[in-house]
């Protein structure tokens, strides 16, 4: 099996470490190509000389799959951290052929044959958890590939996931592009009254980025974008009610009007993705996207549900607060609170009742102090060390940092890469983990010890202004502690089969769980108290603050909770029932979906499906209620340390010791369910996340 190797394309080295440094737009189409093409006689070769052993059969077909997702993950990867057109034009190109590859593979009768041959066989039983696993998950996917259509159908159902892959594609540029597009120049300092200096300081240098060289975060001029940080800002923070209502509504019609309108888009997804389906012998989408998960169409529904009824009446009580607080402030929009108005005055309720504005709390929060804190709890909850390695790996960005994570002993087991800030005129909005390289055997770097993993961690908060360092808000730092669960979870893997080594092979509704679990230490004290250190003074933050950010944990659960839902249930939806072409929209699903999961219907032009990208452009497609489902797998984890004592520091090493053992290292080589219970003792109950959201005895009366 030969590995292509040209040292004048960057894509083609032989590397331990990516050089992202050096990969332009000119590299992509003749380097993707020539891997593309060593690939396919790679696995000719593995057709014609396969058997159904370990050797001859699954360590050829990993080393395949590996060289294109470690290649194809660079350029993707930069895409999303560094987009240009070029290189946007570039993977346009050649993802089409990319994608014949992939379907030429998952569709191979004779890999499926013997993968087949191997579950029939005597050694069957011979066989490790992992490795059955493998065994059972290629089979899966075969099928759910097409290989076992006739040629007429495969060849139907190939022209379908070339034309889904393409319009993912695109319907991911036009959220970007629109983002991008929109700008709000203000001149006047009161029109923009409220907004933290933080947010001043941002719009400014947004202005000057946008050739407004004299900005000041002072004086202006300042510019406002649908990017998150600033996003966000203006809805809880503008006085402005006139400007609040136009960023709101520019922020929920994004990507709906003119060449970057994703309207069309959707539908064609949308009608594709059952026609696939129906292809396969489903009923529809959501029965193909559960095939490889956890969960059933009736259990995700039947949690949704579930939680929708104990969310409820909190979220209703959460509006009617509102009112009666913004009565009281004396604000003439109290009784016609709108969308545009519950952020503002949720910000104000929460500054009112528990003298928390998370504007006044960044300055305890500095990005080096947090992720210092976040090592340590590392250290004490799983027995590793971090240290910094910039330099040892090239690097996309100057701000990129570099970490090599140590076990006990002082031995390297992994890298990862961080790039924390918001970059809009390049870099994709929200947060994320991926991997780079997975954990292998087979893939060994000197021929003795496995491959070791690299995971790059991703965030957009507000960057360093002037001397200041990156100053969080709490949110902020729970996305931080949430990406790092997702990376701890393919960097402390024990699993030496690369298919189901880290994050590999699991199923997405159990991929949560390490991140969403990790989150549940920012309320901890002494992990809180340990990063909370002014910026300038290095005091600690005060207990009573604290205390009150445990207290305001709950603050508005009931509306959050059904915020969620409503995406999951929208996303259930338009994958089961909804008919793509029939008499009703997709607008007025989402409509008919809040009318039980929101307590303001949204507006007649919201749009929001337009950027809804977690469906159709990422991987959660009729799979977004996983985030409420490995909610519950997390906050039952989580529950395993309150019930031995989060004061008890040998029985929290002892319990984090566990957790290791099972959650972060048994990858994909094990169902999630049995990992679960190897862990806790028992299948998870959904008490521990009611419990923590403050809605344990709530009942509903949206029904």
């Amino acid at each position: 099996m030969a590995t292509v190797v040209d040292e004048s394309n960057p894509l083609l080295q032989d590397f331990e470490f990516p050089p992202f440094d050096v990969v332009e737009h000119k590299h992509v189409r003749p380097g993707i190509r020539a891997l593309l093409k060593n690939l396919e006689s790679d696995l000719e070769e593995l057709e014609r000389t396969v058997e159904p052993s370990w050797p001859k059969l699954v360590e050829p077909l990993e080393k395949i799959t590996d060289q294109l997702t470690i290649v194809w993950g660079m350029i993707n990867h930069l895409k999303a951290v560094k987009d240009a057109p070029e290189l946007r034009a570039a993977i346009e190109e050649v993802q089409p052929e990319k994608v014949k590859f992939q379907l030429r593979l998952g569709q191979s009768k004779p890999i499926y044959d013997a993968f087949k041959a191997i579950q029939e066989s005597p050694q069957w039983t011979s066989l490790s958890d992992a490795q059955k696993r493998i065994v059972e998950s290629q089979i899966k996917e075969a099928v759910l590939n097409g290989v076992a259509l006739d040629d007429d159908k495969r060849e139907q159902f190939n022209k379908i996931e070339q034309e889904l892959e393409r319009l993912s594609q695109k319907f991911g540029e036009n959220v970007l592009d629109a983002t991008k597009k929109f700008e709000k120049l203000i001149t006047d300092k009161k029109h923009i009254e409220g907004l933290p200096a933080t947010s001043l300081g941002l719009a400014a240098q947004t202005a000057v980025s946008k050739g407004h060289v004299d900005a000041t975060a002072e004086n202006g001029p300042w510019i406002i974008t649908l990017d998150t940080p600033s996003f966000t800002s203006v809805m809880q923070h503008a006085k402005n009610r006139g400007l609040r209502e136009e960023i709101y509504r520019a922020h929920v019609t994004r990507a709906s009007s003119g060449d970057l309108n994703n309207s069309a888009i959707i539908d064609e997804i949308l009608k594709l993705r059952l026609e696939k389906a129906k292809l396969l012998n489903y009923n529809n989408y959501a029965e193909v996207s559960m095939a490889t998960k956890m969960a059933t169409v009736e259990k995700a529904e039947e949690l949704l549900e579930e939680l929708r009824i104990a969310s409820w009446d909190a979220a209703v009580q959460d509006m009617e607060d509102l009112k009666i607080f913004s009565k009281n402030q004396g604000a003439m929009e109290a009784n016609d609170l709108t969308h545009w108005d519950t952020s503002f005055w949720a910000e104000r309720l929460r500054e009112s009742k528990y003298d928390i504005n998370e504007e006044e709390l960044r300055p305890f929060f500095s990005l080096p102090k947090v992720m210092d804190g976040l090592f340590k709890l590392a250290k004490t909850l799983f027995g590793i060390d971090i240290e910094p390695a910039d330099g040892l790996a090239p690097v996309w960005n100057n701000d990129v940092k570099f970490y090599r994570i140590k076990d006990s002993l002082g031995n390297p087991i992994a890298y990862f890469y961080f790039d924390p800030y918001s970059r809009p005129s390049e870099k994709q909005g929200g947060a994320w983990m991926d991997e780079v390289v997975s954990r292998s055997r087979v893939l060994s770097r000197n021929g003795t010890a496995p491959r070791l993993p690299i995971a790059h961690m991703v965030c957009n908060q507000t960057p360093p202004v002037g001397t200041k360092p990156s100053l969080m808000t709490f949110r902020e730092v729970e996305t931080v502690f949430h990406e790092f669960g997702h990376a701890l979870q393919h960097m402390l893997t024990k699993q030496d089969e690369g298919l189901v080594a880290g994050i590999r092979g699991i199923e997405w509704d159990a991929v949560e769980l390490p991140s969403q679990f990790m989150e549940n230490w920012c309320y901890h004290r002494e992990t809180l108290m340990g990063i909370a250190k002014h910026y300038e003074t290095g005091e600690s933050l005060p207990e009573e603050v604290y205390l009150k950010l445990l207290a305001a944990r709950t603050f508005r659960a009931g509306s959050l909770s059904l915020r969620q839902l409503r995406f999951a249930s929208l996303d259930l939806e338009l994958h089961t029932k909804y008919i793509p072409g029939a008499s009703e929209s997709i607008y007025e699903v989402d409509r008919r979906v809040s009318k039980r999961t929101q307590v303001i219907p949204p507006l007649p032009e919201d749009r929001f499906l337009c950027s809804f990208s977690h469906i159709f452009a990422g991987g959660y497609a009729a799979g977004y209620y996983s985030y409420k489902w490995a909610e519950v797998l997390s906050a039952d984890a989580f529950s395993a340390f309150e019930d031995a004592g989060l004061d008890n520091d040998k029985a929290v090493k002892e319990t984090g010791h566990k957790f290791r053992e099972t959650i972060l290292s048994l990858g994909g080589g094990k169902a999630p369910l049995a990992v679960f219970v190897e862990f806790r003792g028992r299948e998870p109950s959904p008490e521990a996340l009611l419990r923590h959201n403050g809605l344990l005895s709530a009942t509903a009366s949206a029904l």
